[in-house]
């Protein structure tokens, strides 16, 4: 192909490289900013249906939203209330715990690992290793590894303070988007030209309905696990009842593998000598072993049964995938963005093929 003006040719090409780094740049200088907006519209999708369903008791859209706003505070307000002084409380005695048990000489894990070393590698000069591990350690400046601890102490208390300030930007926007849902999609739906507007709004319909109740179903499957956890954990002793039914509730938001991790958790501490034991460790893997197998044929088919359904090893990929890109919370999204493009598949592409 024959240039006609090289000069204004490279000129093109160099601004339109130049304008793509400055997008690439844009976007990574706001992605906490996109990942506040990502994470209230996801928040806002889930607090939608509770919404359409006052409205259609005969409540205006803006009582229907002050209602469902100030009933999610009056929830986390209660449970902060009443559940974390308890927490905090069975933390203490957890560390404390811990504490006694290894100044009691319970365990002691740098002998019990110098024992197997002797046992397992009789050829090993162990003695002489732990010997020289001892005397580099004494060699360690502390006051500097102190200031070290003290700057780290810092950063995380910055950490902290910017946590809670991204949820307090996330709390208004996700009231303001829950409100304005419907003047938002309209203002979307409004770009798309007339003769597709009636099958885009049909598949977004469905797409938001989707991801509304997949966060209401998951938020419902760890709120009954919590409950259920707290109970039972209570009827038998369990050891800090209150901390393992929290994080049973938090473990349950993380699909397929959410449950089945923080049972393990509670399980393992449940073997702490002194508060629990292999007895009661037992039983509580029992009840967990019995309580997954209700959650996953029972519980979970009949309250996610209007999300759409997600074959197991697109849910493992998508966890996997966001989970990379933005941490937990990435995770969770990851599963109705994945139902989501099985929506577009299913009823957009294949159609699509099946006509050519």
């Amino acid at each position: 192909m024959k240039l006609h003006s090289p000069f204004r040719t490279a000129l093109v090409a160099t601004l339109g490289v130049g304008l793509g780094l400055l997008l690439i740049g844009s976007i990574q200088n706001l992605s906490t900013i996109l990942l506040y907006v990502g994470t209230a519209l996801f928040l806002s999708l889930g607090l939608d249906p509770i919404v359409a369903w006052l409205e259609r008791r005969g409540l205006p859209r803006w009582a229907a939203v002050i209602v469902t706003i100030l009933a999610v505070l009056a929830a986390f307000a209660g449970i902060l209330l009443t559940v974390v002084p308890i927490i905090v409380g069975q933390v203490s005695q957890l560390v404390g715990t811990i504490q006694v048990w290894v100044e009691q000489g319970a365990a002691d894990p740098v002998e019990d690992l110098r024992q197997w070393l002797k046992a397992t590698f009789p050829l090993l000069l162990v003695d002489d290793v732990f010997l020289y591990v001892q005397e580099w350690l004494a060699t360690l400046d502390y006051g500097q590894i102190g200031g070290s601890i003290g700057e780290s102490l810092l950063v995380i208390g910055g950490a902290v303070l910017a946590g809670l300030a991204g949820a307090f930007i996330i709390l208004i926007l996700t009231i303001y988007f829950t409100a304005s849902t419907p003047s938002l999609k309209r203002a979307v739906y409004q770009i798309v030209p007339a003769s597709k507007r009636e099958r885009f709004v049909d598949l977004s319909e469905q797409i938001t309905a989707s991801v509304g109740f997949y966060v209401i179903g998951q938020v419902s499957l760890g709120v009954i696990n919590g409950v259920l956890s707290a109970i039972f954990l209570t009827i038998i002793q369990a050891p800090f009842a209150a901390v393992l039914a929290v994080i049973a509730f938090f473990f349950s938001l993380i699909p397929l593998v959410g449950t089945l991790t923080g049972s393990t958790i509670i399980v393992l501490t449940c073997l702490i000598p002194g508060v629990g034991g292999p007895q009661t460790a037992l039983v509580a893997a029992i009840y967990y072993l019995i309580y997954m197998q209700i959650e996953a044929y029972v519980i979970s088919p009949r309250i996610m049964g209007r999300a759409v359904s997600v074959p197991g090893a697109v849910v493992v990929i998508a966890a996997l995938a966001g989970g990379s890109l933005l941490g937990l919370l990435g995770a969770l999204v990851a599963i109705p963005v994945a139902a989501s493009i099985l929506i577009l598949y299913r009823q957009v592409l294949i159609p699509r093929m099946n006509e050519r």
